[in-house]
């Protein structure tokens, strides 16, 4: 079946875009050998619970996982890459799996579209989560001028992890879970630096969080001061995700 452009069936249609990937894996019960398996067996640091990493070590999962959100109606399948960045990596020691993890991720999307045989189109988000850092804000309450990160460091992990997805197949990026604009926009600035060394621009999804009840991200922000700080991108689609409620 030819795929036309999700533009163009967006003007036609609403498209479902499935749900939470952690929830799902939790009722697969696994235990520190599942994620490690053979590769990672020697590993220097504990890594259940890191989720992305099952896209090497237990990839069956993440494929079953995708297959039922397709079977459920879903038109849009995130891959499993939240926290595939060399930054978010760092807290266990695999920083240089972040191109690895993505690729994966975008890929594994892909062999359950394939194997789906869908007779409607389906479309491969690459995510792109927030890190465990943010650029706005200092982490230590005695020196508020502090930062643990930079907008540049932030834009090279950012542009690592979306060379992997876009070379696993993915076919447009959701940038989510934004608490930060500032590290948003250094997702859109690595996203576009991409696409101008690759020379094809996908279509960008974004989705920001709200974290109390004031409603303003975690940097502060009113939901009408981060659109209009996010809209220079013209993104396909922006809202909220892991928030208090649509009211």
């Amino acid at each position: 079946m030819t795929q036309n452009s999700i533009e163009q069936i967006l003007t036609e249609k609403i498209l479902v875009i499935d749900g939470a990937m952690g929830t799902m894996i939790q009722q697969y019960k696994l235990n520190e050998q599942d994620f490690r398996s053979d590769r990672f067996a020697s590993h220097p640091k504990d890594v259940q619970g890191n989720n992305d990493l099952l896209n090497l070590t237990r990839p069956d999962i993440i494929l079953a996982i995708h297959k039922e959100y397709i079977e459920a109606g879903a038109d849009i399948l995130e891959t499993n890459t939240f926290s595939s960045t060399s930054i978010a990596m760092a807290d266990y020691g695999m920083e240089d799996l972040a191109y690895e993890l993505n690729y994966e991720g975008a890929r594994i999307a892909r062999q359950a579209i394939v194997e789906s045989r869908a007779e409607r189109p389906l479309f491969i988000a690459g995510a792109l989560g927030p890190t465990n850092r943010t650029a706005s804000l200092s982490p230590d309450v005695n020196d508020p001028g502090y930062r643990a990160i930079t907008f540049d460091q932030l834009v090279d992990a950012y542009f690592v992890q979306a060379q992997g997805l876009r070379d696993g197949g993915a076919d447009l990026f959701l940038v989510e879970t934004v608490f930060d604009t500032l590290n948003c926009k250094a997702a859109l600035f690595a996203l576009d630096k991409l696409s101008k060394q690759g020379g094809k621009q996908l279509p960008v999804m974004i989705s920001g969080t709200i974290t109390d009840a004031s409603g303003r991200t975690l940097s502060g922000q009113t939901t009408e001061a981060f659109l209009d700080s996010v809209s220079h991108a013209r993104p396909l689609s922006i809202g909220l995700n892991c928030a208090l409620g649509a009211k």
